[in-house]
């Protein structure tokens, strides 16, 4: 593989790799869980039964809120936020490509200790 090549598809799993890292913290994955259910919330109701501050937790949705799994917007004195569905595609395209590849592998594999039988 070419260096351009290589850099070109360093560079496709650049933003997979934020989704999934944003993901990789349990607080983090538990709010996405509890705005994926579809209505916008403020974050004195995200902390509701959470032992984390208010603090913690806006500091978890702006990590999400970067990689774009959250959105936030001004409801009066309080900030609601949201799940954004696209990043959740994309994270999905993503895995559907890395399926593939392995379906491919694993039939040569197949093929070749069948051949070899």
């Amino acid at each position: 593989m070419s260096r351009k090549a290589r850099n070109q598809a360093a560079e496709r799993l650049q933003e997979p790799a934020r989704l999934f890292a944003a993901l990789g913290d349990s607080t983090r994955l538990q709010l996405v869980s509890q705005l994926a259910k579809g209505r916008a919330q403020s974050i004195r109701a995200l902390t509701e039964g959470s032992p984390l501050t208010r603090q913690a937790i806006t500091k978890h949705l702006r990590v999400l809120e970067d990689v774009g799994l959250v959105g936030s917007m001004k409801a009066g004195r309080e900030s609601l936020y949201e799940f954004k569905p696209k990043a959740a595609s994309e994270m999905r395209q993503y895995l559907d490509f890395v399926s593939a590849q392995w379906d491919v592998t694993l039939a040569r594999l197949k093929t070749y200790v069948e051949e070899e039988s």
